[in-house]
């Protein structure tokens, strides 16, 4: 199933859909260092093929690919609503949905995924977001010419609750998704957005988690098993924390698939970024200068990491740290970033400490877009069963 990435940065979401079947025959992002890693590691994986566009998404022509491809993806720019942004939403001149909902327009594919922060569901953004939401749902009814958005916004209800059933329309739904719930090293936070042209019949709805915190607690403090698997023995062990028997005899009932996954899992096999062996290894170079201070404390080693983040020039002040029982912390290499986002370790980041830290700090994770995508490829190949069995 062939789909279009816009807004691909250092490729999480693409990768994690190619896992998930889909093949990419057009890949768009303008930034220069993301198209290196993106050249890099793609056309190993997956020939030459693939079309990377060095471009600005509102530079590429689209049209040859009408009615081509199954799905369009992408993250648009997510500094408009970011919690850690400037917060100026549909003022901040990166706000890219209304060029994904062009794309859709043009392209109309059979679905589409976009994902952005969690941010995007603050009350004071409430109402773009609705009208985001609207232009996804009748990308044909398009914003005029000195229109505000506001009016636009007036139209498109205006549509919805007519109960017009002609034109190119998605049923469209969204959810906020923690990554720790579905396998990611790491507590991240995203808004997914998934529509299905008005033809695909097929019910679908968002994965179920398969991770919980609940059997991470009874794993380490209930039969010890966490501790077992990293051969850290009763002796090294850090102490109960108060209250947890408590806890756990309420939830030792509760049914679970799976325990989250900690930094200690994610980080398992690779030797410390200051010893010799971490030279032979890809982009695991220590990087000095990590300190704590008031809101930065870095992340615990047994548990999922705190998000890591990108700012406008790298790694904001002490975020992406890692911290240790005895008080001290560092910064999480290029490869532990890179794991702790689920990238493989074969997928190279060839830019500086900075710029490679921004691409994975402004990623999905791997393993998040396969799991989406792999329900939506599903859905999808029902609805081709179907017709061939009608035909």
């Amino acid at each position: 199933m062939d789909t279009i990435e816009l807004f691909a940065g250092g490729g999480g979401l693409a990768l994690g859909l190619h896992n998930a079947g889909f093949q990419p025959v057009a890949v768009v992002e303008r930034d220069q260092d993301s198209c290196h890693t993106l050249a890099e590691n793609w056309h190993r994986v997956m020939g030459h093929g693939v079309r990377l566009f060095n471009k600005d998404v509102r530079h590429v022509e689209f049209a040859g690919w009408a009615d081509r491809v199954e799905l369009v993806s992408g993250g648009p720019p997510c500094q408009p609503f970011s919690i850690g942004g400037k917060h100026k939403g549909y003022q901040d001149e990166r706000d890219m949905f209304p060029h994904a909902v062009q794309v859709v327009r043009t392209v109309r594919p059979k679905a589409f995924i976009f994902e952005n922060v969690r941010g995007l569901l603050r009350k004071s953004f409430a109402k773009y977001f609705g009208y985001v939401l609207l232009q996804l749902q009748y990308p044909e009814i398009v914003r005029r010419e000195l229109e505000s958005w506001a009016e636009h916004l007036a139209r498109l209800e205006q549509h919805h609750t007519a109960g017009i059933e002609t034109g190119l329309r998605y049923r469209v739904v969204f959810q906020k998704v923690n990554a720790a719930d579905f396998g990611v090293p790491q507590h991240r936070e995203r808004v997914v957005i998934v529509g299905f042209r008005w033809d695909i019949h097929e019910p679908w709805s968002f994965p179920q988690v398969t991770h919980s915190g609940d059997a991470l607690d009874l794993a380490k403090w209930g039969d010890g098993t966490y501790w077992d698997e990293h051969r850290i023995s009763r002796a090294q062990r850090p102490p109960m924390p108060a209250g947890m028997e408590a806890r756990l005899e309420r939830i030792a009932t509760l049914p679970f698939a799976a325990r989250w996954r900690t930094v200690r899992d994610a980080l398992a096999g690779l030797p410390h970024p200051q010893s010799s062996e971490a030279a032979t290894v890809p982009n695991h170079k220590f990087q000095p200068g990590a300190r704590r201070y008031p809101g930065h404390t870095g992340s615990m080693f047994d548990a999922p990491a705190k998000t890591l983040k990108a700012g406008d020039h790298g790694v904001p002040g002490g975020e992406n740290m890692l911290a240790h029982a005895n008080g001290s912390v560092r910064y999480f290499t290029v490869r532990e970033s890179a794991r702790l986002q689920t990238f493989p370790d074969w997928y190279y980041f060839p830019s500086s400490w900075t710029e490679s830290m921004r691409q994975i700090g402004n990623a999905v994770p791997v393993t998040l877009a396969r799991v989406i995508g792999a329900s939506v490829a599903a859905t999808l190949r029902a609805h081709q069963r179907r017709i061939l069995r009608n035909q």
